[in-house]
């Protein structure tokens, strides 16, 4: 069951006189108390907001929705387009699926968007001047969440790289570096290893910023970006990764500028955003009025900002440093040296409430500004490349009975894929090449990736052939597979082997 409620829109001033709806979740732990004194603070604020709540979550689950989000929801959230949402709690191992990357990928939200700053001395941290933000890829990479067990001793992960999601984020990221008057991008990826995936995000990156000669673009390691961004941070200002680096170093950053419970993080689509805290639901806590708001509410702000209420944001966010400045701080933040006041967190929030009208003295105050341009993405089309196939990899489940000498499987493939006008190139296990010439150091599982490419180009009927010409062709594989098939071999998976406008497209293995 979802409610309707609206704020006040009378406000003197306000950025914008026309309602707009808003979707609520209040989640599950701490959410509940959270989202009320974001609420609570909204009101005060008086802002043309119409809120209508939805359940998701544990509760929903609990309720019979498999997936957590009831189908009323998803017509509350296509009807306002705008949500924000406290912390769900995602089950470790039965339940349903990360809530957070379902509404992220369902609804595009294809940038995270996550500013940190530091507030010295009043919170912790060892970089007073660290203000950046990390702009996240939300929808790729690992988070595909497509995984497999292939062996028994063996499981994998796909991750999925595209070139258009590479394209909108980095594009986000310099409009973004733009709009807020930065004059750096950093991207990090590692493309030393990972030379397709991250090489292509690497790649893109460089293209886009030819496009903005107006800003710097540098390119970081993720391994030495992430010791950097630990023990510089304040080098930085607008920070862009796929998406599993860019969920770590998020959470890095928000951890070395104090606090991970004072971030606030937004999640931007085409033509639909979603605003969060970026810590979890804290269970353990719940119900005991000692949960920090603060994340919740610069999410909030963030929102604000996004609808035009650029004063409305201004307000919530001077007031929070205020708050802060006047040392009354909820347990987590708390310290001996600032701390006037230790509050729970409806304390703190009237606070906030009180301190609206309040700028910080000692903290530099928040101004937006009011005529920043509206961020928006363009991809233009391209071309497809020539496609040709080359070859094939296929992946084998064999143990031999615990004797995983390589080249008892490489003589036989080698024997069963000369039959059908293939030659076996080379077999590798957990990425090192076995065979032909491998180490007997080398230790082997029960996966093996098997690569095999034409024999030749003249093969005749006589020999089963069935590739006839330089073409690699589907109906070739299939044979090839059927052949080895037919010896008893388990193959588990294929991949097969590309050159795009006569580039490699596959990584070459050890010694090709």
């Amino acid at each position: 069951m979802s409610l309707t409620k609206q704020l006040h829109q009378n406000q003197p001033g306000s950025s914008n006189a026309k309602t707009i709806p808003l979707t609520v979740a209040y989640g599950d732990g701490i959410g509940p108390e959270i989202m009320e004194a974001t609420i609570r603070v909204l009101e005060a604020l008086r802002v043309p907001l119409e809120l209508t709540d939805i359940q998701i979550g544990k509760e929903a689950y609990l309720n019979g929705h498999q997936s957590g989000i009831p189908d009323d929801a998803w017509d509350i959230l296509r009807d306002s387009r705008l949500l924000l949402k406290a912390p769900i709690t995602t089950p470790q191992g039965g339940g349903y699926k990360s809530l957070n990357v379902t509404l992220r990928k369902s609804l595009g939200l294809f940038a995270n968007v996550r500013p940190c700053r530091a507030f010295t001395p009043y919170v912790k941290s060892h970089f007073p001047n660290m203000d950046l933000t990390i702009i996240r890829e939300n929808e790729e990479d690992l988070y595909a969440g497509i995984e497999h067990q292939q062996t028994p001793e063996v499981v994998q992960c796909l991750k999925l790289i595209t070139r258009p999601g590479c394209e909108r984020i980095i594009r986000y990221a310099f409009e973004y570096a733009r709009a807020k008057g930065r004059s750096r991008v950093t991207c990090m990826t590692k493309d030393n290893i990972m030379k397709h995936t991250d090489g292509l995000f690497h790649q893109v990156f460089n293209e886009v910023a030819a496009s903005y000669p107006d800003i710097q673009a540098e390119h970081y390691i993720i391994d030495i970006g992430s010791a950097v961004l630990a023990t510089n941070p304040d080098r930085f200002e607008v920070v862009v990764a796929p998406n599993l680096y860019g969920d770590i170093i998020s959470d890095i950053t928000a951890q070395v500028a104090g606090s991970v419970g004072l971030g606030g993080s937004a999640n931007i689509g085409m033509d639909f955003a979603m605003f969060e805290a970026i810590h979890g639901s804290a269970p353990d806590i719940a119900g005991q009025n000692i949960a920090n708001p603060s994340g919740l509410l610069h999410a909030a702000a963030m929102m604000l900002a996004h609808t035009g209420l650029t004063t409305d944001s201004e307000r919530l966010q001077n007031a929070l440093l205020r708050t802060l400045e006047d040392g009354i701080h909820t347990p987590d933040i708390y310290n001996d040296a600032y701390t006037v006041r230790k509050v729970g967190t409806k304390e703190f929030t009237d606070a906030v409430i009180e301190r609206l009208d309040q700028r910080p003295e000692s903290l530099t105050p928040v101004t937006l500004r009011k005529d920043a341009p509206k961020i928006t993405i363009s991809i233009p089309e391209r071309p497809r490349p020539e496609k040709k196939l080359v070859g094939t990899d296929l992946f084998i489940d064999w143990h031999n009975g615990g004797d995983r000498n390589p080249d008892l499987i490489g003589k036989a493939l080698e024997e069963a894929a000369g039959q059908v006008g293939w030659r076996l190139k080379m077999i590798t296990n957990r990425g090192v090449k076995v065979y032909p010439q491998g180490l007997p150091e080398t230790f082997c599982t029960d996966h093996w990736r098997c690569r095999f490419v034409s024999e030749s180009s003249t093969m005749g009927p006589d020999r089963k052939g069935m590739i006839t010409s330089e073409k690699v062709t589907m109906k070739a594989i299939l044979h090839l597979q059927q052949e080895i098939s037919d010896l008893g071999f388990d193959i588990i998976k294929t991949e097969n082997l590309y050159e795009m406008d006569g580039q490699r497209a596959y990584s070459l293995g050890q010694g090709e």
